[in-house]
């Protein structure tokens, strides 16, 4: 029997043990592959969760943004309510006064301008007579009989107007409640 001459490859080296290198190599590779594939997975598992928590954050961020625009004047509306409240006060009496008209409608210009401004930046009263009393939204000065059986548990008068801002109670309306 005779020796077969050896294979050689490119490099000049023996290339029948080179198949068995092949299929060790194709192991090893198919496994290397596997850990990279998952590796992959994982890193975009990743990205899309820094991804979402990104979008959350922006949206967080711009409604708590939209909210601080909407109620940056809140101080100074809630110190401006007790001038509103003098203001109807003061239209109150202008009402029954004949004096000079020319200057009753001058004042009452005035205030409905001051009601209109702060309408116009979200201020709204609040209508509690003849409302159901509700503890959220009403705060009881005290109980009277009622006046009629239909007003029973319900707001008789306002001592003091409730107002809310951009839908958000920033006073509650002082009232008596009949029973």
């Amino acid at each position: 029997m005779t020796e077969k001459d050896p294979i050689l490859d490119d490099n000049g080296q023996d290339a029948s043990n080179m198949e068995l290198n092949t299929e060790e190599n194709n192991e090893a590779t198919g496994s290397e592959v596997e850990k990279l594939r998952q590796e992959v997975q994982d890193l975009k598992d990743k990205y899309l969760r820094q991804a979402a928590e990104f979008d959350n954050f922006r949206r967080r961020t711009a409604k708590e943004k939209l909210e601080q625009i909407q109620t940056a004047g809140k101080d100074v509306i809630v110190s401006l309510l007790d001038v509103l409240d003098d203001c109807d006060r003061a239209e109150k009496t202008l009402e029954t006064q004949e004096d000079n008209p020319a200057i009753r409608e001058g004042v009452q210009l005035v205030f409905a301008k001051l009601r209109n401004t702060l309408t116009a930046k979200g201020l709204k009263p609040m209508q509690a007579i003849g409302t159901e009393f509700n503890p959220e939204f009403h705060e009881a000065i005290t109980e009277i009989p009622a006046p009629t059986p239909d007003l029973q548990g319900k707001v008789v008068d306002e001592v003091t107007k409730g107002y809310y801002l951009n839908d958000k109670i920033i006073r509650f309306a002082k009232v008596v409640v009949g029973k």
